[in-house]
C-alpha cells in the first residue's frame, strides 16, 4: 500500500537517504526545507518539495496546508531537519555572552522547535492505527557537543517524544527517535572537519568506520514498517557502539 512520507531536511544527507528509501517503495514523499534549489537537486523520484523555515510558525502553517491539501493523511512524519549552526551567520560581535545567547538560540531553533512546531502542526493527520514519527537526535545527546548548545537541543527531542508516544499511542502511533553519530557524506560539519578529529571519530567507534546516511535511513525505514509496530518511545543509537564509548 503507498504510504504518504513527510521529511523535513529531505533535500541533504540523512533525510535525503531516507527519502531516496521510502521513494524506493512506490510510497509518496514530501520533503521540506528552507532552500528550494536544494529540495529540486535532491533528485528523489516523484517527490513534492516545498520549501519553508520551520522554526517559523507562519511557514509551517503554510507547509501544514499544502499537505492536507496533496496528501491528506500523514503515514510518516520524519524530522530530519537540524544542525549545529556550522552553516549559518555567526553572531555579530565579540561578547562572549552574546555569542553564547546566538548559538544555543540558532541550536534550539533548527533541531528542537522545527520539530516540535511541524509535529504540532500535522499530529491530527497522522495515520491512525499506523503513523509513526520518528525524530534524529544524535550522540551528542548523551556524550556532549563541545559547547553543549546543539548536545542540550538534540537531547530535548527525547523527552518531547517520550510525551507523544504515551499520548498517540492509544491511535495505534508510534514515536521514536534516532541517535546517529559521526556520519559522512553530509554537510552537518560545514568546514569544520579536519583529518586527526575524522580519525578520532571512527577511532570512538566499535565497527571501526564512520557511519553513512544509508545506515541512519535503514533504521528510519524499519522503524516505519509494520514489523516495528510495537516499538515506541525508544531511543536507538545508530553509531557503530561510539556511545557507550572506548
Amino acid at each position: 500500500m503507498t504510504r504518504n512520507i513527510v521529511i523535513s531536511g529531505g533535500g541533504t544527507g540523512i533525510g535525503r537517504a531516507a527519502a531516496h528509501a521510502f521513494a524506493a517503495d512506490g510510497d509518496r514523499v514530501l520533503l521540506l526545507g528552507r532552500r528550494p534549489e536544494v529540495l529540486r537537486e535532491a533528485a528523489v523520484p516523484g517527490a513534492l518539495t516545498w520549501a519553508a523555515d520551520l522554526a517559523e510558525p507562519e511557514d509551517v502553517r503554510g507547509a501544514a496546508r499544502f499537505v492536507a491539501e496533496r496528501f491528506g493523511t500523514v503515514d510518516v512524519l520524519v524530522h530530519s531537519a537540524g544542525g549545529a549552526g556550522n552553516l549559518e551567520p555567526r553572531a555579530a560581535g565579540d561578547d562572549p555572552l552574546d555569542r553564547v545567547a546566538h548559538d544555543w538560540t540558532v541550536n534550539f531553533r533548527q533541531n528542537t522547535l522545527t520539530a516540535a512546531l511541524l509535529t504540532e502542526a500535522l499530529k491530527d493527520r497522522l495515520a491512525a492505527p499506523g503513523g509513526r514519527v520518528l525524530f534524529i537526535s544524535s550522540i551528542a545527546a548523551f556524550r556532549g557537543s563541545g559547547t553543549g548548545a546543539y548536545a542540550a537541543a538534540k537531547a530535548g527531542l527525547h523527552p518531547y517524544a517520550h510525551d507523544l508516544a504515551r499520548q498517540l499511542g492509544p491511535r495505534g502511533i508510534t514515536v521514536n527517535v534516532v541517535a546517529p553519530g559521526y556520519v559522512e557524506e553530509t554537510a552537518f560539519f560545514g568546514d569544520t572537519m579536519d583529518e586527526a578529529r575524522r580519525q578520532r571519530l571512527i577511532a570512538d567507534t566499535s565497527t571501526g568506520r564512520p557511519g553513512t546516511p544509508g545506515d541512519v535511513a535503514a533504521t528510519l525505514h524499519w522503524l516505519a514498517s509494520p514489523g516495528a509496530g510495537h516499538v515506541t518511545s525508544q531511543v536507538i543509537q545508530v553509531n557503530g557502539g561510539a556511545e557507550r564509548g572506548h
